[in-house]
């Protein structure tokens, strides 16, 4: 089995000895175009249907002994034996079954992040499978969701230890109409740190030590960060080539701040999937749980080499700040081809409509106050609702950061369209799951509560966050 790995970050008060980071390996004098790129894609789920536009395959989660870590095989979490977990690949109009086993020694759930589904079949932890249990997981791809999406657990107070342990996985749902050239080629992404001990397990402090009071406040990161499980792997492009880059965070904590020195970088979509309009930008904020499209355009020489970056964000209380947060790490080679340039293809300026919800129609205005580990002065209680909204009504929700480290805002079950940021406007609409509120920050957003009534969960996605309580629950009725 390939190595793999997940996720975290090594604070300079832990008490635990962890494995070294792995640098990259030193390059060698062969030609670019001899050699064959290391970043490999996790396998795609085997559709068992022979039914057009049905998809149903069997997803379980069980223990698994895995090189997390380069040579250092442990005691992991696995969706089918793998980290990260297979891809669930869909398109538009599909109805998917997903026949669910949990062989874990503990209840878990799947959460279909930013999918548009019934409460009960978006795996929150008010719809738990116990240990030794099966579900069905059952839903319709609806028209306009191509994009990029993922796969995790949501039980109520180990969603980051399921992760650690190697619980996430992609999911993507195709256009029955893309926009983009056919000839592009499409790259996945999922990026994943994680803070291991020496026999390369998951470093998972106990919460009333000093190292995991930090992570509690902090969010847990880690120190080497992963490319689909793998350490430093490779990618080659040619002169002049486009290609399609599909970027997930899985990480429990960490925000990237991605950048690719020497090539031109296009962002065409987020977590909802294309914008309306392409825009060249120079580098991309990526928190944890979000997801962006993004093409690359080679526009080094041929023969030459670059990288996938991470710049420094200080997301952090500069109490638990850690003390390499300001390091710019590579992620991933990106070699050019010594094959002569290509002729780049046609960006379409328009990528597809997408019509603004309408302010005037709000019959409700929302306030979510985000304080450390509370929502609202309060911590999640499965038996209270906190916010009510009626099935085919728009509301306003303004997300207040009160306190001074960065907190991601999402949504189960429903997309929204961010309107401002401390009230600078958006440039225009685009289709958001999760957005990050930066410390000491507004964002309001607006969003239609279509087709679906149910309880929900919306929350602060730094996993030891969620885990400590900051949740709430929504009613749509």
């Amino acid at each position: 089995m390939r190595v793999a790995v997940t996720m975290s970050m090594m604070l300079a008060w832990s008490i635990t000895t962890p494995l070294p980071v792995q640098q990259p390996p030193h390059a060698d004098t062969a030609p670019v175009s001899d050699r064959i790129d290391t970043l490999v894609a996790p396998s795609v789920l085997q559709n068992l249907s022979t039914i057009p536009h049905v998809v149903e395959v069997n997803l379980t989660a069980a223990p698994a002994r895995l090189a997390l870590y380069p040579g250092k095989v442990t005691d992991a979490f696995a969706y089918n034996g793998q980290v990260p977990g297979p891809t669930l690949l869909v398109h538009e109009g599909d109805s998917v079954i997903v026949h669910f086993h949990n062989e874990l020694p503990e209840a878990t759930t799947i959460h279909w992040h930013g999918m548009h589904l019934a409460a009960s079949m978006d795996g929150s932890p008010l719809y738990l499978v116990p240990a030794g249990g099966r579900t069905d997981y059952v839903f319709k791809v609806e028209p306009d969701r191509a994009g990029t999406y993922w796969y995790h657990p949501h039980p109520d107070r180990r969603t980051g230890f399921q992760v650690a342990k190697g619980l996430y996985g992609a999911l993507v749902v195709l256009a029955v109409h893309d926009p983009l050239p056919k000839s592009i080629p499409d790259k996945l992404l999922i990026l994943a740190d994680n803070r291991l001990l020496a026999d390369g397990s998951p470093d998972l402090p106990d919460r009333d030590s000093p190292a995991g009071q930090i992570d509690q406040e902090n969010g847990r990161e880690g120190p080497v960060i992963f490319v689909n499980g793998q350490l430093h792997p490779s990618l080659t492009i040619r002169a002049g080539e486009v290609q399609r880059w599909r970027i997930v965070n899985a990480s429990a904590a960490r925000v990237y701040r991605l950048a690719v020195p020497g090539a031109t970088m296009i962002q065409v979509g987020s977590d909802g999937g294309l914008f309306e309009h392409p825009r060249e930008v120079k580098e991309v904020l990526i928190a944890n749980s979000e997801r962006v499209e993004v093409l690359i355009r080679g526009t080094g020489a041929p023969g030459s080499k670059t990288a996938l970056v991470d710049l420094p964000y200080d997301r952090y209380v500069p109490q638990t700040r850690p003390d390499d947060w300001d390091q710019t790490r590579d992620l991933l080679e990106l070699r050019y081809a010594t094959e002569p340039p290509v002729r780049p293809v046609t960006i379409p300026a328009v990528l597809r409509p997408i019509a603004a919800l309408d302010t005037t129609q709000a019959v409700a205005h929302q306030v979510v106050a985000f304080s450390q580990g509370l929502i609202n002065g309060k911590r999640m209680d499965m038996d209270r609702v906190d916010l009510r909204a009626r099935v085919g009504t728009t509301e306003i929700w303004e997300i207040d950061n009160l306190v001074g480290m960065d907190h991601p805002f999402h949504l189960h079950g429903f997309r929204f369209q961010v309107l401002d940021r401390d009230g600078v406007l958006e440039s225009e609409p685009r289709w958001k799951d999760t957005v990050n509120v930066p410390k000491h920050s507004t964002v309001r957003i607006i969003v239609r509560f279509d087709n679906f009534a149910g309880r929900w969960m919306f929350h602060c996605h730094i996993l030891d966050h969620e885990d400590d309580g900051m949740i709430g629950i929504l009613q749509t009725y």
